[in-house]
């Protein structure tokens, strides 16, 4: 079969999810199920996938699909546990007291914390933690989920302490070593630099988007969700928004020069966090009148889900601040703790893998889960059960806090099950018995054939797409990073710019992912509208992937032309 129907073919599941919830506003539940049949249908009828195979990529899927719920349901069980302890509340209280104007709250816990959280973690974690926060603050939550999705793009290249460029990037390594011996890798001399390489133009390509992406975020929350129904208005928060990004952006930049790539986000996240916060309590910048919601009896129906969101606008402090987010600073250390190589900890967490190879004897099928190393568990479900003492909680309370939990996972489970089978099989398809080239990579190469030089525009879409069909950014590396590499080969341009190109089109996808769109959807109780906020999302992504576009052909073309 031609490559342009094998894209077509591949497209066609991913088209079908799109209009059936973005079109037809059919809830994940139903959507992905069809998805996953579609996209079966292909591998048996056209990757000539024998049927066993499927259904054991499918049982895979569903495995890994289990690792996702563990960290939604561990994310979700923090915020009722802080909730019925009353620490959710006193945090509220002293964020209020911070400042009560939701751009600057949108600016302080959804971008700079949320992005120490995503240096920290990754998969996931910002957006199953700052949403619910921000939920807990009183915000809409499709608007909580919406502005997490999207500001969870910058930080996410060097998320989980640099995961999607140190191990992402990997299947290169002997392609690279095979260049530096034949001597046409120009300055790179080890597969190393090559890698902290990467990490530097990936570092600069994200640049232009750390101080547009927040003042984006916030002109459609006050389109979006504001009376006014007015782009302006968020622009008033411009002031403070800049200087966040400054005090991000310069700690990031410089991280990712001077170190490598495991905590360009992690250190800009930290420092940025202490700064903005100590400036936004002196006022430094702030907005002369605060901007806030319409009352809780104007919200649109879709704003809302299972979880009812609080137009308090007074709050009480039912513990110090500092009890009350000691839940949340044991979660960051725990993180940072358990995610750096040099310590023991890493190794005794991902070392307790339960791993079951070959499922129903296929050799390409393997599964394995680290229980104790996924978020979810640990540090999530540890630190839930430590507040119960931190915060004194009774039975009762805590029992709530539990039950809630258990009810709230119940409606993303479908969802997930089928979006991770679906990917599985995505994968899976590259070891079809008639050698023919992989779903990914088929749409992957089409789209390079019709873009030709003008590629460095179109890059980092690849990578989005990948982010899209996978849910992650390291995954999405892992299925295109040779095939980046070798477009940029083919077209005589540099390896190294188009591969980050494909770094931060990973992370930019993140923001209409379905994977992360049904986990994030899920933390505040918006199962059923993940279609709403891919339709939402999908224009930020579009000015994402444009102005990186635009940035990289000025890099290719015009001011590193011969750069390896």
């Amino acid at each position: 079969m031609p490559l342009g129907l094998l894209a077509l073919t591949a497209l066609f599941p991913i088209l079908l999810a799109l209009v059936l919830m973005v079109g037809l506003r059919w809830p994940a539940t139903r959507a992905m199920p069809l998805a996953w049949l579609a996209t079966a249908l292909a591998g048996v009828a056209i990757w000539k996938m024998p049927i066993g195979f499927v259904f054991a990529s499918t049982l895979n899927g569903f495995g890994g699909a289990l690792g996702v719920l563990i960290i939604v349901f561990g994310a979700i069980l923090i915020l009722y546990t802080l909730r019925d302890s009353g620490g959710m509340e006193t945090i509220n209280h002293g964020f209020f007291g911070i400042s009560r104007d939701r751009r600057i709250q949108v600016i302080l816990i959804g971008a700079i914390f949320a992005a120490f959280l995503e240096g920290a973690a990754g998969f996931g974690t910002p957006a199953a933690i700052a949403a619910p926060l921000l939920l807990s603050l009183g915000f809409p939550p499709l608007a909580a989920a919406m502005v997490c999705l999207i500001l969870n793009s910058f930080p996410v290249s060097f998320g989980a302490v640099g995961t999607p460029i140190w191990f992402g990037i990997s299947p290169l390594k002997n392609t690279v070593e095979a260049a530096i011996a034949a001597g046409t890798a120009g300055s790179i001399t080890s597969f190393d630099m090559f890698i902290k390489t990467i990490g530097q133009w990936t570092a600069l390509l994200h640049l232009p988007m750390v101080f547009i992406t927040p003042l984006l975020v916030n002109m459609m929350l006050t389109r979006y969700f504001g009376a006014n129904r007015s782009w302006k208005e968020g622009l008033g928060a411009w002031k403070f928004s800049l200087f966040a990004s400054t005090c991000f952006a310069i700690p990031y930049l410089a991280t990712a020069f001077l170190f490598g790539v495991e905590f360009p986000s992690l250190i800009g996240g930290l420092i940025a966090t202490a700064i903005t916060v100590y400036a936004a309590k002196k006022g430094f910048l702030l907005p002369k009148t605060n901007w806030n919601f319409a009352p809780l009896s104007q919200w649109k129906d879709d704003w809302t889900g299972s979880i009812t969101a609080s137009d308090k606008d007074e709050f009480k402090a039912h513990m110090s601040q500092i009890r009350a987010w000691t839940p949340y600073m044991l979660i960051g250390l725990i993180l940072v703790l358990t995610r750096i190589n040099t310590l023991p900890l890493k190794a005794w967490l991902s070392g307790a893998a339960i791993k079951i190879p070959n499922i129903l004897g296929y050799e390409t099928v393997n599964f394995s889960i680290s229980p104790l190393y996924l978020p979810g568990t640990i540090p999530f479900m540890l630190v839930a059960v430590l507040t119960i003492f931190i915060h004194g909680m009774n039975g009762e309370k805590v029992k709530k806090a539990w039950g809630d939990s258990f009810r709230a996972i119940k409606n993303p489970t479908i969802a997930l099950l089928f979006a991770v089978a679906m990917v599985e099989i995505f994968k899976q398809s590259a070891n079809n018995p008639i050698g023919i080239t992989s779903m990914p990579l088929s749409m992957a190469e089409t789209a390079a054939g019709i873009a030709g030089q003008s590629w460095p525009l179109f890059a980092s879409f690849v990578g989005a797409l990948g982010s899209f069909i996978t849910g992650s950014n390291t995954v999405s590396d892992l299925l295109f990073a040779e095939f980046q590499y070798a477009t940029a080969n083919q077209l005589g341009i540099s390896h190294l710019i188009i591969v980050s190109l494909q770094a931060v089109g990973g992370a930019m996808g993140n923001m209409v992912c379905i994977h992360n769109i049904v986990a994030a959807s899920a933390t505040v109780g918006l199962a059923g509208l993940e279609g709403v906020l891919i339709r939402r999302n999908a224009m930020p992504m579009l000015v994402y992937g444009l102005i990186v576009g635009v940035v990289g052909m000025v890099f290719t073309y015009v001011l590193f032309p011969n750069t390896f």
